[in-house]
């Protein structure tokens, strides 16, 4: 038998629907490990359609076709390594999420998912059918068991591929970033190792899609749950990694540990590759955004710099009757300090005609919270107006708090279609951008140093919709509502959750109905990038029409 065993892994970024491209990485990486004299070539969960493809996979034609991709990869690799790949496969009427190996020209073998996640961003018992506990698979003489992504969270599908004599566990998945998940994915795979005494190869794919982005982070485990090698987070990397069989069993060779950045850093890293991934796979080139000399405009335009290049954002200053001095000096500032192309387009004319028009209409009533978002709705106007002239996709700016209370105009400025900080809360957004003015990494394309002028970050947030506007004129002050938010919808907690942690109970009920209030305008929100397991879109899924309140 042999006693070395070489893999080739695949952390790639694959692009949902794009079955030629896929296959295409698929192919590339193949030929990689054959010239590095690999046994095998692993990708990553559902790698050939890519990941998360929701309803996509259940159309038969979508299915036909992923197979005609797999059976023309399987002829492409016929003489050389074997081939594992994620794809979606139906057998007897039934689909599953499975994990196929290719040798010789055809599937060899394949694995069928059997613990469907339904929970958080997955809804797969909805989708695939439960494949039944199986056994391993053979490469040479070496065989080998694959839990897909969650079944290695299940302690049943390892032990039963343990006992039916797997010889190391190779798990691919697609497994998205959320704060602090690596850990998460490292307890329970220590787990699994420490069951069943055998080494553990955990395979992750990288990229955005839509609201979710793939962190990679790949790594191996040896007996005893000890760290073999990390890969990168983030970075699209194929790795050969060995593994030796000696007395005990198979041990993977140690090799480099990546290591992990700070939460910050992820983040924003989070953020930039969301915005990229969701630009070059949707075929936009270049962004505009409105940029108001406040946090979360500016914070936006530098995500969108360091994501696509200064050549490539255009940061547009709309301003009215009510706008500071400093915001213009603030926004001018920061876009020369990035690089970006700054427009200047006064709303005052435009305003004034929406007001003539509108005046024998409102005659006999009082200037209210209408007149404000009419600049808000002439802003977005304004900016889709340059986004259709130009091609430019618009970014929208704000901010979780914001979403989370509906302190947004419908049609005003959460016109756009992505929304980079859509799961930041204020007091983040401050320390992010303290945070970037201090850090620059090679994945940003944008300046090093301070470009977001501190003024920007000290000064007191406001709309500038009326004089002397304060966004504390309508919410209570933003350390007290992101950590009421926090509560209510990160963690789903109650008034007495919010009172128990020192809240005024009136404040948290106030907080709590303009969240449920709210949900109409993120039913129509732009996506963004998921940083938590509290964001807008499918972590959190309420109904728009709602009486219910805490009766606490």
């Amino acid at each position: 038998m042999a006693d070395r065993f070489r893999i080739t892994l695949g952390q790639l970024n694959p692009t949902v629907g794009d079955l030629a491209g896929n296959a295409a990485q698929a192919a590339a990486a193949w030929a990689e490990g054959r010239d590095a004299g690999a046994d095998l070539v692993a990708l990553p969960e559902m790698f050939i359609a890519g990941y998360n493809a929701q309803d996509l996979v259940m159309k038969p034609a979508f299915q036909r076709d992923v197979m005609t991709h797999i059976e023309t990869l399987a002829a492409a690799c016929a003489d050389g390594p074997a081939l594992a790949i994620g794809a979606p496969i139906v057998e007897e009427g039934k689909l599953y999420n499975a994990y196929l190996v290719l040798k010789g020209g055809k599937i060899a073998s394949r694995v069928l998912k059997h613990h469907l996640p339904n929970e958080t961003v997955f809804d797969e018992v909805r989708i695939f059918d439960s494949g039944p506990l199986g056994g391993p698979y053979s490469v040479g003489n070496t065989r080998i068991g694959s839990p897909i992504c969650e079944d290695a969270w299940h302690e049943d599908v390892a032990e039963t591929l343990a006992e039916t004599g797997a010889e190391f566990l190779l798990v691919p998945n697609g497994s998205p970033y959320y704060r602090g998940k690596f850990d998460t994915r490292m307890n329970h795979m220590v787990a699994r190792v420490v069951e069943t005494e055998l080494p553990l190869i955990y395979l992750n794919m990288v990229g955005g899609q839509d609201d979710q982005i793939f962190d990679g982070a790949s790594f191996g485990l040896n007996q005893g749950g000890k760290l073999a090698f990390q890969m990168p987070a983030f970075d699209a990397v194929t790795q050969h990694v060995d593994l030796e069989r000696g007395p005990e069993g198979w041990r993977i060779i140690e090799g480099e540990k990546a290591v992990h950045q700070d939460a910050y850093a992820q983040d924003y890293r989070v953020m930039v590759q969301g915005l990229r991934d969701y630009m070059r796979k949707t075929g936009f080139k270049k962004v505009l955004l409105g940029m108001s000399g406040g946090i979360d405009s500016a914070i936006v335009a530098t995500i969108a710099v360091d994501a696509l290049g200064a050549e490539n954002v255009r940061c547009v200053m709309l301003p009215s009757e009510y706008t500071s001095k400093a915001s213009l000096e603030d926004a001018e500032a920061c876009a020369n300090a990035l690089g970006a192309r700054y427009d200047y387009v006064p709303i005052k004319q435009g305003r004034d005609a929406i007001t003539e028009t509108l005046a024998p209409l409102f005659e006999g009533t009082k200037p209210d919270l209408t007149e404000e978002n009419i600049q808000s709705r002439l802003r977005g106007l304004l900016l889709m107006a340059l986004s259709n002239k130009f091609g430019e996709m618009l970014l929208t700016t704000g901010n979780k708090s914001e979403v989370a209370v509906g302190y947004a105009t419908i049609y005003g400025d959460m016109a756009g279609g992505y929304n980079p900080i859509k799961d930041l809360y204020k007091m983040r957004v401050f320390e992010t951008c303290r945070w970037r003015n201090a850090n620059h990494a090679e994945w940003m394309m944008g300046p090093k140093g301070a470009v977001i002028p501190d003024n920007i970050i000290t000064k007191a947030p406001s709309a500038e919709l009326r004089d002397d506007q304060k966004d504390s004129d309508s919410l209570p002050d933003y350390p007290e509502l992101d950590a009421m938010l926090e509560i209510l919808v990160d963690r789903d907690g109650s008034i007495d959750d919010c009172v128990a942690a020192g809240f005024d109970r009136d404040v948290a009920k106030k907080v709590e109905h303009l969240v449920y209030i709210s949900e109409y305008k993120r039913f129509q929100s732009a996506p963004g990038p998921r940083l938590t397991k509290g964001a807008f879109w499918l972590d959190r899924r309420y109904p728009i029409v709602n009486r219910w309140r805490d009766p606490s």
